[in-house]
């Protein structure tokens, strides 16, 4: 079972396996390849993390960015890094069929539809009027057996002054993978 936590709240507690998402109240835009500003998958195998750059087409819908990190090995499961439109990113970690997710930003629910499908698969239930602008929604926790806690996660999203890729970076970095990181996604 999976705590879910949107700030400090718990929302859900979630056991059941990922599920298709077709339509949705909330999300409007829709990410299409040229949307999608990186994406990758990070994986840690004998103590070394791999980083693998994804296909944008692969990252336009929630099922087929869980889809395409089960196809990936690693111990502690398999990260998925997709940065949006320069708005927010997504942070999913899927370990067999427990999939776990973080949303830089809560608000791109209403205006991004893979935000929102990713918001559904982990059965997040989200009350609009209590969205706060950069205000991280998920799993906080997703990094913590990593060596990044949700206090930190919580505040590096709401740094307005970093863009995701840098928030992703700054992740990368403490976790010890920036330079497989840096490998895959050239600076921008």
């Amino acid at each position: 079972m999976t705590r879910v936590r949107i700030a400090a709240r718990v929302v859900a507690d979630v056991t059941r396996p990922t599920s298709a998402c077709h339509d949705h109240p909330m999300g409007s835009d829709d990410a299409d390849d040229t949307s999608i500003d990186f994406a990758v998958a990070c994986w840690r195998e004998e103590g070394l993390w791999t980083v693998s750059a994804l296909p944008a087409r692969s990252t336009t819908s929630a099922d087929s960015l869980v889809a395409t990190l089960r196809q990936f090995p690693g111990e502690g499961g398999v990260f998925g890094l997709v940065g949006v439109s320069d708005e927010f990113f997504l942070a999913v970690r899927q370990m067999g069929e427990r999939t776990r997710a973080l949303i830089s930003d809560g608000t791109a629910i209403l205006d991004w539809e893979l935000a929102a499908e990713v918001a559904d698969v982990i059965g997040l239930d989200i009350d609009e009027d209590e969205l706060e602008d950069f205000e991280p929604i998920g799993d906080l926790s997703l990094f913590a057996d990593f060596g990044f806690d949700s206090t930190e996660l919580a505040l590096l999203c709401g740094d307005v002054d970093l863009y995701p890729d840098e928030q992703v970076r700054t992740i990368a970095k403490r976790m010890g993978f920036l330079p497989q990181l840096s490998a895959a996604i050239p600076a921008g």
